[in-house]
């Protein structure tokens, strides 16, 4: 086999091996933006829903009050709002760090190419 022949062969196998890499990125690109989608789209409609749900629970309540009570009623149904809001804030933190490395597949086949590679 020829020098030529030797490299021709070797750029080949390189340029497939970037095509698999390459749709490997592609696959978990797709994946990765699904993903985030979906996480976006459902907790903005359970926050939404939560949210409405409990402003009307809670201007039934200052309603049906007396009239005295309705000030101390809204500021802390005010309070409640703003510490399901922390604690929704703080879940949410957490389950975007708990979230798997984006493209871990491809990174982690590009450094076993990488290994390879090295003499």
């Amino acid at each position: 086999m020829s020098l030529l022949a030797s490299a021709q062969a070797l750029l080949a196998d390189v340029l497939a091996l970037a095509r698999i890499r390459l749709e490997l990125f592609g696959t978990e690109l797709q994946e990765e933006l699904t993903r985030l989608f979906l996480v976006l789209l459902c907790s903005g409609i359970v926050l939404l829903l939560g949210a409405l749900a409990a402003a009307f629970c809670g201007l039934a309540l200052v309603i049906f009050l007396r009239e005295e009570y309705r000030a101390p009623a809204a500021g802390a149904i005010a309070l409640v709002f703003l510490a399901l809001a922390a604690v929704a804030a703080v879940r949410m933190r957490r389950l975007t760090r708990a979230a798997p490395r984006a493209f871990d597949a491809s990174l982690t086949e590009m450094a076993r190419d990488s290994d390879a590679l090295r003499p």
